[in-house]
């Protein structure tokens, strides 16, 4: 499973990534917590990581049960697409929120083709 491995450091890497930029922007802007408003720089920055770790949610497991019943490369190659995705809908909403649209779509397409075919494929092996 070591392509699903990678996959999987790849996207808690960069949500670790998008973590340390909320603290950075915390200072950078001057909102404390537990806020979380009060300024559309820093908003736009948390949504980033707050979205991802929502999306992980279908992400993480879906990446394992595609990986152990379909296929480890297969997974691993979805997997490191899923974190380009992110990355993608970082750069957007960092940019402007209203633009996210490509990076979030393709985040969830990922997400429903390892969610959809590591059940298919789990099913079909029959326990």
């Amino acid at each position: 499973m070591r392509f699903t491995i990678l996959a999987t450091f790849s996207a808690l890497l960069t949500y670790c990534w998008f973590l340390l930029k909320v603290g950075q922007a915390r200072r950078t802007f001057g909102v404390e917590a537990p806020k979380t408003a009060g300024n559309a720089d820093f908003e736009r920055i948390f949504r980033v990581q707050q979205n991802t770790v929502e999306q992980m949610v279908l992400f993480l497991p879906s990446l394992w049960i595609f990986g152990f019943y379909v296929s480890d490369i297969l997974a691993g190659l979805l997997g490191l697409g899923w974190t380009a995705a992110r990355v993608l809908y970082a750069a957007e909403t960092y940019a402007d929120a209203k633009s996210r649209g490509p990076g979030a779509a393709l985040t969830f397409l990922i997400g429903i083709i390892l969610l959809v075919g590591g059940t298919v494929g789990a099913l079909l092996q029959g326990g």
